[in-house]
């Protein structure tokens, strides 16, 4: 090979280095920058990250032609949606995919994820456009650290609050001549009163969320006319109750849907002791979220009494003197709440020093909440209605959605004792105290 020949060669593999160069600069400076646009103007493409529960990234771009490069960083499905405009499928973990805005004027654009409860707990942004930043973020970023300071005070100091509405509450059978507790429930949109001045058009049975609280002995046989005044079909299922197929209240499987107008009736004898609740399964995704939960009890579970457990002694002449049925929820019009109410508006538990009581949670919600209380231990002796061999204390208990735990507590300690879920942003914001937060009050 002469020597004009290895000169050429050598200026071919520089000029094929340099473009691999220019287009390798190109691909990176697309992660925040800019890259040609069908338009002809410059498009610029930012990394978005979703977390639980957060939008994160660089929330400010030029007008022009703007993409997001968006990445579920969390461990549970999330997306991202442009308030009036476009959205991202639900993303798996550790899954990404580009959410292209089009062109975009000088402005504010808010974002969010779409999947029920993930707004509220945190996953709201906002992307600037133009001249500007980006909205104060959590402590660190810009946040009025006073202005947190009162604003928690001062939600606190408003409860327990008054609203219009008390859910859960006892709905008293009518006796047939054979003997069937026969109740009525009437299923329709309602206003619903979630904390002070918050009314939401909430879907009820007989107009409140939870529902009726129904209970029954072991042996009874029941009956449940159900009437739908919904703008569309509903079904009812007792779930945790053991029944005849043809009164699973599953439309069109194991019964007709119920349409807008018309009326069912569950009949079932009940076989107890059983903690289980009704819901609707038709569009379970819209109607339960949005208020069609209510709780059921059949006989009664047993005591752990007359026993020592985990060191701690469990009298045997123990007297219940509260008990209770707490549901919890997480989305839908209601959000996150305790029987319906978001806090300053939940419920206290007041009860006397020495007092023994029994709750039972439920979870009507999509999210896991963990149920701690102050104060006391939980003895944990029944799940889904069924008792425990080896019931167990804990300060904190997870109720999955589905799941129904009841516990027992000894209020040894004066005091107001807060009790809430320990997924911090279901009770806390940069607004205060709000949602699965409550307290037990202890008097001498």
């Amino acid at each position: 090979m002469n020597d004009s020949s290895k000169i050429f060669d050598r200026l071919t593999i520089f000029i094929c280095i340099i473009g691999v160069l220019v287009m390798a600069t190109a691909l990176v400076g697309a992660g925040r920058g800019t890259a040609a646009s069908a338009s002809g103007g410059e498009r610029t493409t930012v990394d978005v990250g979703l977390t639980e529960f957060a939008i994160t990234g660089e929330l400010a771009v030029p007008p022009g032609p703007v993409s997001l490069r968006v990445t579920n960083n969390g461990s549970i499905p999330h997306n991202l949606a442009v308030v009036d405009g476009p959205s991202t499928p639900d993303l798996s973990p550790g899954e990404s995919t580009t959410l292209n805005l089009g062109e975009l004027d000088g402005g504010t654009y808010r974002l969010l994820c779409r999947i029920p409860g993930h707004e509220s707990s945190g996953m709201a942004a906002s992307l600037t456009v133009g001249e500007g930043s980006t909205e104060p973020g959590p402590a660190g970023h810009g946040a009025d650290y006073a202005a947190m300071d009162v604003a928690m005070t001062e939600s606190i100091l408003e409860f327990p609050a008054a609203t219009e509405g008390r859910g859960n509450q006892p709905l008293d059978p009518s006796l047939l001549v054979d003997g069937t507790k026969q109740f009525e429930i009437t299923v329709a949109i309602t206003p619903w009163e979630v904390e002070p001045g918050k009314i939401v058009e909430a879907w009820t049975y007989n107009g409140r969320a939870p529902g009726p609280a129904l209970r029954v002995d072991d042996g009874d046989r029941v009956s449940v006319i159900v009437h739908n005044e919904l703008p569309m079909g509903t079904d009812v299922h007792f779930h945790g109750i053991k029944l005849d197929n043809a009164m699973d209240g599953v439309a069109p499987l194991t019964q007709p849907l119920i349409e807008p107008g018309q009326s069912f009736t569950y009949e079932f004898v009940a076989e107890g002791p059983a903690v289980a609740m009704y819901h609707a399964h038709h569009h379970a995704q819209l109607q339960v979220p949005n208020g069609l939960f209510g709780t059921i009890i059949i006989g009664d579970l047993p005591l752990p009494t007359g026993r020592v457990i985990g060191g701690r002694e469990v009298p045997p002449n123990l007297e219940v003197t509260t008990e209770i049925q707490m549901v919890l929820n997480d989305a839908g019009v209601i959000g996150y709440s305790l029987n319906g109410k978001s806090f300053p508006a939940t419920e206290p538990l007041v009860v006397n020093q020495g007092d023994w009581f029994v709750v039972h949670y439920y979870n009507e919600g999509m999210q896991i909440h963990p149920m701690h209380l102050h104060g006391f231990p939980q003895l944990v002796y029944a799940k889904d209605g069924y008792p425990l061999d080896e019931p167990y204390w804990v300060d904190t208990l997870n109720v999955a959605p589905g799941e129904r735990y009841s516990i027992l507590v000894h209020a040894t300690e004066v005091g107001a004792w807060v009790w809430h879920c320990h997924i911090l942003n279901h009770v806390e914001s940069e607004d205060g105290m709000f949602g699965m937060v409550t307290a037990v009050i202890v008097e001498p």
